[in-house]
């Protein structure tokens, strides 16, 4: 005989455990989806704040390019400190740089049109000293420089000297083309009637001693001092002034350093 109540409790009980079954598959179903779901929103909040420090890291980069994009473009239309250009052979000149206004100075020699005032006094001045000196160089461009370099070459390569001599020995008194002063505009040599070499003696002359005294008075300092060589990269030259204006001028003569030391 069929015991029906076992039966119906065996089907009970297998229907409950199929309904937990059931819930429990349900549960873990649920539970996995949420893991999910809290996997996904962790991975989503990394890449949130991975994409958030990516865009300020951009937005800094386009903020500091533009800054030094004004900074050069400034630079380039004279608004700051067009006056402390440094030039030598580790900051060279694009070969197309040209002084936006350039001003004849004496017969065949120009310069950059702002510094016209304060180099005309200064020479007027030396002159009413009783004075004789005249500027002998100023504005070359990047032409005129391989054209003066390469001469002063071709004069040692005359004495006798090997073709690596000769560019060693020109290279520590006549700058590479793009890194000489005189493409600025902002650069002269001045040298005495008295002696009229460009040699250390011109250190020598009434109108270089003046000069290298008060040269700092109208915005100019000796750009190639004695045993600075190592510094400027270029031998003295007693005839070399370069514009930087008073204030900086006179900083610079006052502390006995060169344009580099200044600008670090």
């Amino acid at each position: 005989m069929i015991n029906f109540n076992l039966d119906k409790h065996k089907m009970k009980m297998f229907g409950m455990g199929a309904a937990l079954g059931l819930a429990a598959g349900i549960l873990l179903t649920v539970l996995g989806a949420y893991h999910i779901i809290a996997e996904t929103r962790s991975e989503a909040s990394v890449t949130e704040t991975k994409l958030t420090r990516e865009n300020e890291e951009l937005k800094q980069e386009i903020e500091n390019a533009q800054s030094e994009e004004e900074t050069e473009t400034a630079s380039a239309t004279g608004e700051s400190s067009w006056e402390l250009i440094l030039v030598n052979e580790d900051h060279p000149l694009d070969s197309s740089y040209v002084p936006e206004k350039l001003t004849e100075i004496s017969s065949g020699y120009k310069v950059d049109d702002r510094i016209v005032s304060d180099l005309r006094q200064m020479l007027d001045d030396g002159a009413a000293e009783g004075l004789s000196m005249y500027v002998t160089s100023a504005y070359r461009s990047y032409e005129q420089q391989i054209s003066t370099f390469n001469a002063s070459m071709q004069t040692r390569l005359n004495e006798g000297m090997t073709p690596l001599e000769a560019y060693q020995e020109t290279s520590t008194s006549v700058a590479l083309p793009g890194t000489s002063e005189h493409a600025t505009g902002l650069a002269v040599d001045i040298i005495s009637t008295e002696y009229e070499e460009l040699d250390d003696r011109q250190g020598d002359t009434e109108e270089q001693k003046w000069l290298m005294e008060h040269c700092w008075e109208y915005g100019f300092i000796l750009r190639y001092p004695p045993e600075k060589s190592d510094i400027t990269g270029i031998i003295y030259e007693p005839w070399h002034y370069r514009y930087v204006g008073k204030d900086t001028a006179k900083e610079i003569t006052e502390q006995g350093i060169t344009l580099e030391e200044y600008l670090e």
